[in-house]
């Protein structure tokens, strides 16, 4: 059977934006990665693939997600258009404050599985963020070589959400990929093992 070659990501934080966020008041962590999320991380870890970026995802084969829990944080925002005010004295053009309320995932651990032990082995060394620059997960050195079956049904170590990219019945819209002239993504949810994690 064929083998993959699985590196894992731990950090403190993690935070991925929802397609969703301009629009709600609440905007809780998403709790998987979407296909325009994989690609940015691929070209993180392999640069080369920016020159001729059609987008598509061509190394990473499988990734799974879980943490230990979502904490709620307020972040102040402005809206990106000016308001005229034009009654009183006060005259001009402002930007109103307004509060969200944002989840971060704590210590989320990610798996990203690789076609080749030279793809695993140059992954491996270096870090990747989920959505913001200041997440950062740091890979563990050791590469696990297991069949793909063995990542999609070993419950005990590869727990967590990963969002299948098809389009079937079960599928939902998650966004539009920012790499494929904003197309719309979608794709199903694979649960495996217990993805929020009980063990402190």
């Amino acid at each position: 059977m064929e083998k993959i070659f699985v590196v894992k990501y731990t950090g403190p934080f993690g935070f991925i934006k929802p397609w969703t966020a301009v629009r709600d008041s609440e905007t809780y962590s998403q709790q998987f990665l979407t296909p325009s999320i994989v690609a940015g991380i691929e070209r993180k870890l392999f640069p080369g693939l920016l020159k001729n970026d059609d987008g598509e995802i061509k190394k990473i084969v499988g990734h799974r997600l879980s943490y230990k829990q979502i904490s709620q944080q307020q972040e102040q925002i402005q809206p990106r258009g000016w308001n005229k005010k034009s009654s009183g004295e006060e005259k001009g053009f402002h930007r109103p404050y307004a509060i969200l309320v944002r989840g971060v995932l704590i210590e989320p651990v990610l798996w990203l599985a690789f076609k080749t032990m030279k793809d695993a082995l140059s992954a491996s060394k270096e870090h990747i963020c989920l959505c913001r620059n200041e997440d950062i997960l740091y890979p563990d050195s050791e590469i696990i070589e297991v069949t793909k079956n063995e990542f999609d049904t070993d419950e005990d170590l590869f727990s967590g959400f990963e969002l299948i990219f098809e389009r079937t019945d079960e599928s939902f819209l998650v966004g539009y990929h920012r790499l494929k002239k904003n197309e719309a993504m979608y794709g199903y949810l694979k649960v495996v093992g217990t993805p929020v994690r009980t063990n402190y």
